[in-house]
């Protein structure tokens, strides 16, 4: 019998650069490895209020007919979005998670040696996404404000640029880039270049100033926007996001899409929840109330924080982030160690309902007073209008600075 080590089948050398990726703990994980009861997770990014109570009851409705395979074409859904969004349906394909679909056009568009611009940091998803295709991700840091830098986007363009991943309002800086600023990149890029604007956090951006991106779809711009299902409408436990672009370009997209990938409960719980406006709407306003409440909190502990677009929030607490981390965790308090994105002074916190912020904010008063590790530096909220694990950041293979 041949033993193990004396296998010969190589896997891809483009997987040597990429990571799996690592999401937060859920709470019963917490829960039987510490022996705790209360925990609160603020890491992921989760609609606090849960999902929309209309998602809920379709999906209970729909469970009598889970024999069947859904709709390939997710044909009932596609209309829902389409009316929302003032889009035809053509110009609208339905994925499992937003995830899938970063996925799928890397499949769709991408080939070995092609240059994919994305900030940093940013969603690691995007850099996934090229080095499975064998591309070559270019990162181009953001500002010392963590805000995007146009001149800069554009000088990392080559003749080997394909595509620009744009996280807007981003993960998991909060921060976003201006209507007039995304005008003139996309007026600045070479047509063959398509860019897809990550918006799944659009719908907590209240800046005057803040697109998500779909008017320049509208206008033809080679642009492909990501939205999902899984942050306001609370349907992050059934994976739906799509995306909407050119009749033309989504049709290269479907042609990678596996059949079925979207199960039945998940197409009928988005149809519900993309049409409860009284559920988006409380949504929203809990998160608004939320970031303000943690605002107070960080400035009264002398804590600097960049403002968000998002329902999260990028918090600097110097030099022991790791260990205030750790010792969060155990007293119950779950949230996003910011060292895989190079952040190792920072955390990331989600934004809860006000008793979560509330426990949060104890717990972490508590640890700074006890340790006597409070910044003796003023708060510095930066403009700014908006997962990854806690691995080690990937390699990335070009960096213009």
């Amino acid at each position: 019998m041949m033993r193990q080590t004396e296998f010969q089948v190589q896997a891809r050398e483009a997987l040597r650069n990429m990571k799996p990726y690592s999401p937060g703990k859920p709470i019963w994980e917490v829960q039987k490895e510490l022996g705790i009861d209360k925990v609160v997770k603020l890491a992921s990014n989760e609609n606090p209020l849960g999902a929309s109570p209309k998602a809920m009851e379709a999906i209970v409705a729909c469970l009598p007919e889970i024999h069947r395979y859904p709709d390939a074409g997710t044909k009932a859904l596609n209309e829902v979005i389409a009316a929302e969004l003032s889009v035809s349906t053509e110009q609208i394909i339905v994925t499992n998670g937003a995830d899938e679909l970063i996925k799928l056009v890397a499949e769709a568009f991408l080939e070995a040696g092609d240059e994919v611009i994305m900030p940093s940091p940013t969603f690691s998803e995007y850099e996934f996404g090229t080095y499975l295709m064998g591309s070559e991700p270019v990162s181009v840091p953001l500002n010392d404000d963590y805000q995007y830098d146009v001149d800069r986007l554009l000088q990392a363009v080559t003749e080997k640029t394909k595509m620009l991943f744009l996280c807007t309002p981003n993960n998991p800086t909060g921060t976003y880039l201006p209507k007039p600023e995304l005008r003139r990149l996309l007026d600045g890029l070479p047509k063959h270049v398509l860019v897809m604007v990550d918006s799944a956090y659009s719908h907590f951006a209240s800046a005057d100033d803040y697109t998500d991106g779909l008017e320049f779809v509208r206008q033809g711009y080679p642009v492909i926007v990501l939205q999902t299902f899984s942050k306001i409408f609370g349907l992050a436990g059934i994976r739906v996001g799509f995306g909407v672009s050119s009749p033309e370009i989504i049709h290269s997209v479907l042609q990678v899409k596996e059949p079925f990938n979207v199960n039945s409960l998940a197409q009928e719980a988005a149809k519900a929840a993309m049409t409860d406006h009284e559920h988006i709407g409380r949504s929203r306003a809990v998160n608004a109330e939320g970031r303000e409440q943690l605002y107070a909190a960080f400035r009264r502990l002398g804590l600097s924080y960049t403002e968000s677009m998002t329902n999260f929030i990028l918090a600097d607490l110097g030099p022991g982030a790791k260990e205030m981390y750790d010792r969060l965790m155990r007293r119950g308090v779950i949230v996003r160690y910011g060292g895989a994105w190079g952040l190792t002074n920072h955390i990331r916190v989600s934004v809860g309902t006000k008793e979560e912020n509330e426990f949060f904010i104890e717990q972490l008063s508590a640890l700074l007073a006890a340790a006597e590790q409070i910044p003796q530096k003023p708060s510095m909220p930066l403009r700014g209008t908006t997962d990854n694990g806690n691995g080690v950041p990937r390699v990335i293979s070009r960096v213009v600075t």
